[in-house]
């Protein structure tokens, strides 16, 4: 029941959820990796918006990318009755795991505004904690954010519909 209230329906329901999360997840990620590499301030942490719009389209590039190795991944990682829970988290955490590969070096050249070797270089340094961000905030914040939209959604659709169908 859960797969069902929590998760989209359909295209247009993986559409608002997608934005959602993209929306909640780059308002406080973005902001967080940059203030690590530049220092917390507020003028590190103002310097990561006018970015944003480039990154946006990058970050939601990678979520349609990543989707479906995420998904084959976390088939993997889970067997048929596993609770609602334990998928989903599973599943974020391949997600998460493949888009922080990418975004750790794509994010740094949209926020350096130029394409050099540095985010291949300092990989492995940078990536362990831009993945422990990203995975935080996803568990923590905007997952469960995005799905109570999913259930309230379709919690007010099901009303509804059952409400027409009575009628």
């Amino acid at each position: 029941m859960d797969f069902y209230m929590k998760l989209p329906r359909g295209k247009r329901e993986f559409t608002l959820f997608l934005v959602t999360l993209s929306i909640i997840s780059m308002n406080i990620i973005a902001p967080l990796i940059t203030c690590f590499e530049m220092g917390f301030s507020m003028e590190s942490w103002a310097h990561v918006f006018p970015i944003m719009p480039i990154l946006w389209p990058c970050v939601i590039a990678t979520v349609l990318v990543t989707y479906k190795p995420a998904a084959f991944l976390t088939s993997r990682l889970t067997q048929k009755g596993d609770s609602f829970h334990a998928v989903i988290t599973l599943n974020i955490m391949c997600t998460v795991f493949l888009m922080s590969i990418i975004l750790t070096i794509v994010g740094t050249w949209v926020g350096n505004r130029e394409i050099t070797m540095e985010p291949l270089v300092n990989f492995f340094y940078k990536w362990p904690r831009n993945f422990a961000i990203s995975l935080a905030v996803e568990i923590l914040i905007a997952q469960p954010i995005a799905r109570r939209v999913m259930l309230g959604l379709h919690k007010f659709r099901d009303a509804r519909r059952e409400a027409a169908i009575s009628n």
